[in-house]
């Protein structure tokens, strides 16, 4: 039955697939300009059509009627992208029949050996009887271990040919950045119009040294730490945007930002204590205030004094700066894991890594089996077919086959859920279909052009004894640093030569989508547009 098992697997495919025994598909070379596919559809037995108790499982029509009409015609590239999404549509159905069959051949074997059907025949017509069924169980499971081949074939061609079009078919003219004009009011249409068709392909350009940071980048929201790690007597130091900050509460309790350097002799505050919602510098005890006014300055007269704030607030169990020169948005994005889950880790880290690189990082999954060898992907097989299917315009969705959603949350935030599985297994077609779940969150903060302030927030909807038990922080962050280093190996190369010209975004495919629309993004930003894309 693994081959029966497989098949069932096969249905979750989302393009349904498929095949004809002599579904051909063949480039006609010497075609200036075009790619032809020559189409040749066979003929199939008929199927069984008895359902069985499964019944509701394969009830999908059967789609040989819907075939393309373009038997025997030379195609262009759309009609063969049509012609190999029936082709795999098909398959998805001849797996159903299939595997229906080898369930209706089991069904008759157990009605053979029933205690009172055989009060009624003698030994030799029930041998005869299983004898028979075990020769069509056979040659069942010979027709599944086809129609796998078949899948895995329709899915290798499929790919190949979105391939062709993504990469040299479609007409382009590069583009980059520096053609660009800086005043832009609206998204650049040839951008939106690339990732729509070719996922951006030869239209980004992220090469040299990290440019300044546009100043219309700054203003955001930012998450910069969690409330669990910000007590009344403590402080948490932080660089964003390549300015030194330092978080305290004041008097009432609440968070307050200010510049971590003293207005007299510059010394880092963030040295010094919080004595009475105020924090005291080391050097000569002068103290500020959460709105940066100095209400101390001990053995001199006190002068009016007032270093740099910024807005800051807390909710949900973090802290939000607002770094930039306009007014602060009313409104914080909820970062709160989804109903059900449980909090069981907050982890800092500080990274070598330029925040734009390592959001690149994760919001790409199609690396997983490749990279994450030795941690959660390990034992993962590599797929024919990766792809992140999300909304024309969005910025979030799920991947495919992985049953994991993802969304980039502007500016610097990534949430993903994951189905949980056995080691090694990927569970269901989607992260709604798994019994247990991972909920993920990914703060990069920029902290300067070449260091990320990661904030990892982690959840589970299972297993709620497990915050309970002794050193499990200890264990989610040894674990978070497993799979961090080895991105870390890879984004640390990236941005080596990145820094001496490479462009890191060189070759875009289907499975970068998500990546590739966070750089339209944040180009838009920095050239200030009025409005964004993939803002709905």
């Amino acid at each position: 039955m693994n081959a029966a098992v497989f098949s069932a697997s096969a249905l979750s495919l989302p393009i349904s697939f498929s095949k004809t025994r002599s579904s051909k598909l063949i480039r006609k070379k010497g075609v200036k300009g075009e790619f032809r596919v020559f189409a040749v559809f066979g003929d199939e037995n008929v199927l069984v059509e008895k359902k069985s108790q499964w019944g509701h499982l394969f009830d999908v029509e059967d789609p040989r009627s819907k075939a393309p009409p373009y038997k025997g015609k030379f195609l262009d590239v759309n009609q063969a992208l049509e012609v190999a999404r029936f082709d795999i549509q098909y398959l998805d159905w001849r797996a159903r029949q299939d595997l229906l069959t080898i369930m209706i051949l089991h069904d008759k074997v157990v009605d053979v050996l029933n205690p009172l059907a055989r009060e009624y025949k003698s030994i030799g017509t029930v041998k005869k009887e299983l004898a028979g069924l075990q020769e069509e169980l056979s040659k069942a499971h010979q027709q599944v271990h086809i129609s796998e081949a078949r899948v895995s074939t329709a899915l290798d061609k499929l790919a190949h040919m979105e391939e062709l079009v993504n990469d040299r078919l479609l007409p382009g003219r590069v583009t980059t950045e520096l053609d660009k004009p800086s005043s832009s009011t609206s998204v650049s249409s040839l951008e939106l119009d690339r990732e729509k068709t070719n996922t951006g392909a030869k239209s980004l350009n992220v090469s040299g040294p990290v440019p300044p940071y546009s100043p219309h980048l700054k203003n955001f929201w930012y998450p910069v730490a969690f409330t669990a790690d910000l007590k009344h007597d403590t402080m948490v130091p932080i660089d964003c945007f390549e300015q030194p900050w330092v978080i305290f509460r004041g008097e009432d309790g609440k968070p307050g930002c200010v510049r971590n350097t003293c207005a007299h002799r510059a010394c880092p505050l963030d040295l010094g204590t919080v004595n009475e919602g105020r924090i005291q510098c080391p050097y000569h005890g002068w103290e500020y205030s959460t709105d940066g006014e100095c209400k101390k300055m001990p053995s001199t007269k006190l002068l009016k004094v007032k270093i740099k704030s910024l807005p800051c607030l807390e909710q949900e169990g973090m802290i939000w700066i607002w770094p930039g020169d306009d007014p602060p948005s009313s409104t914080l994005p909820s970062l709160q894991p989804p109903s059900g889950f449980v909090i069981h880790a907050e982890l800092v880290m500080d990274l070598p890594v330029e925040h734009g690189l390592l959001l690149d990082n994760l919001l790409d999954l199609a690396h997983a089996p490749f990279t994450h060898t030795s941690t959660f992907a390990k034992g993962w097989s590599v797929p024919s077919l990766v792809k992140f299917l999300t909304p024309s315009s969005g910025l979030q969705g799920y991947w495919d086959p992985y049953p994991i959603d993802m969304e980039f949350k502007p500016p610097c935030i990534v949430l993903s859920t994951i189905g949980i599985s056995k080691p090694g297994k990927l569970e269901g077609k989607s992260a709604k279909q798994c019994a247990t779940h991972l909920h993920q969150l990914h703060v990069c903060l920029p902290s300067s052009r070449n260091k990320t302030r990661l904030l990892y927030r982690m959840s589970l909807d299972f297993a709620p004894i497990l915050k309970n038990l002794p050193f499990m922080e200890h264990l989610w962050r040894h674990f978070a640093e497993q799979v961090l280093n080895e991105d870390l190996r890879l984004v640390l190369g990236q941005q080596e030569r990145m820094l001496n010209g490479a462009n890191i975004w060189n070759l875009p495919v289907a499975y970068d989508k998500l990546g590739v629309r966070y750089r339209l993004w944040r180009n838009a930003v920095d050239r200030g547009d009025d409005k964004l894309p993939f803002s709905s």
